[in-house]
């Protein structure tokens, strides 16, 4: 019984001179390092850029090349005070500290860099503008069920066929007749007479109008590429004006209006028209569909502008029974 108790007594001993060895080991261990997390730059370091995100703002660039960036500032006599960027609160600082001169030039080169990406970005945007209007208006359905083709012009749809009608330019021409009666006339009361004439007999488009429409698409305002459609006016408010005028054949001319003048001024202009009628099916697309029916001949559409016919026009044939292969 006495050793056992003297074993136990031991085993203590030797566990509690090693903790005492653990102890001392550890409080001669170094001491910690100062918290360098909190130590600020020195003095005189100088702000060479801004951190990746910072805020837009101005710079206060002052005579020592270093600069403070601000919300706002306001100069009161020699005192500048400013919204500091870098803390969130209002600061104020002598006016002589800042270089007058250098702040205005960084403001200088800032709002030309400024207004240089807000160019650039509305271009994007107008370019963006522009394709989504024309690929939304490349989804359109006719009447038929067809799909209205990429691209703006006018456009013949005659049931699943559609058909890209070219403008052709007409020109005025003096009535050779009427002349020759102004000549003979003693008295200035004949009036002279011009003529709006296309070159050629014939449309090279014949079409059948048993289900014709037309579909006009003008693509949106673009300042940096030319319309597409000659001297059109087609942007204007309430939309085109549109019309539908039968030609007269005289040889070799398709004879569109004739406009009669005394002294200088117009006095009559007459043209052959069909009534049309006219629907907005989009943005920058507008449907015609036919009032009455076409008889055999040849056919313009015409715009009609401020200061009269648009010479560029769409000319297109009808055949008769006959004619037709």
């Amino acid at each position: 019984m006495k050793n056992s108790l003297l074993s136990i007594l031991g085993r203590g001993a030797i566990v509690g001179l090693g903790c005492v060895a653990l102890m001392q080991g550890a409080s001669a261990q170094a001491p910690p390092g100062p918290d360098t997390s909190k130590l600020a730059a020195p003095p005189d370091e100088k702000k060479t850029s801004l951190p990746r995100g910072a805020p837009n703002g101005k710079k206060l660039i002052l005579k020592g090349g270093d600069y403070q960036l601000a919300r706002e500032y306001t100069r009161n006599g020699d005192r500048v005070r400013y919204y500091s960027l870098e803390r969130g609160d209002w600061e104020e600082i002598p006016a002589s500290m800042v270089d007058w001169e250098a702040t205005k030039k960084a403001e200088a080169t800032t709002a030309a860099r400024d207004q240089e990406e807000l160019d650039k970005l509305r271009k994007q945007e107008d370019a963006s503008r522009i394709d989504m209007a024309l690929d939304v208006d490349a989804s359109l359905q006719t009447a038929s069920g067809s799909f209205l083709p990429s691209g703006d012009g006018m456009f013949a749809v005659e049931g699943k066929k559609a058909t890209l009608l070219e403008q052709a330019e007409a020109g005025q021409h003096r009535d050779k007749k009427q002349f020759l009666k102004q000549i003979a006339s003693p008295i200035p009361i004949v009036p002279g007479k011009t003529n709006l004439e296309l070159p050629g007999a014939h449309a090279k488009i014949r079409v059948d109008p048993s289900h014709l429409e037309f579909y006009l698409r003008q693509a949106p305002p673009d300042p940096d590429s030319a319309a597409s459609l000659r001297k059109s006016d087609l942007r204007g408010e309430g939309g085109p004006n549109v019309e539908l005028i039968r030609a007269t054949v005289k040889g070799s001319k398709r004879l569109l209006a004739q406009t009669k003048t005394m002294f200088g001024e117009q006095i009559d202009e007459t043209r052959k028209t069909v009534l049309l009628q006219r629907w907005q099916i989009a943005g920058n697309v507008y449907r015609f569909t036919l009032g009455e029916p076409l008889e055999p001949g040849e056919y313009v559409l015409a715009e009609i502008l401020g200061d009269g016919i648009n010479e560029y026009v769409w000319d297109f044939g009808v055949d008769g029974k006959s004619e037709k292969k």
